[in-house]
């Protein structure tokens, strides 16, 4: 919500700025798409070897008692 007023305040004050930034705005999405696909793939990986690492304390450590 706030950056579509944003965008709102940019229409009045320069409006073809912001039909550029209208414009570019799926351009540049696509853009920043490989680099978002890839931050996820190396949050996953870091997830896999986090469980690696930490796996034998859990193992250790048991179940509860309770």
């Amino acid at each position: 919500m706030l950056t579509f007023l944003l965008w709102l305040l940019l229409l009045v004050l320069c409006w073809p700025l912001a039909l550029l930034a209208l414009l570019l705005y799926p351009l540049v999405w696509l853009i920043l798409l490989p680099f978002r696909l890839l931050g996820i793939a190396v949050e996953g990986v870091l997830e896999l070897v986090r469980g690696v690492i930490l796996l034998p304390a859990r193992v250790l450590r048991g179940r509860p008692r309770g």
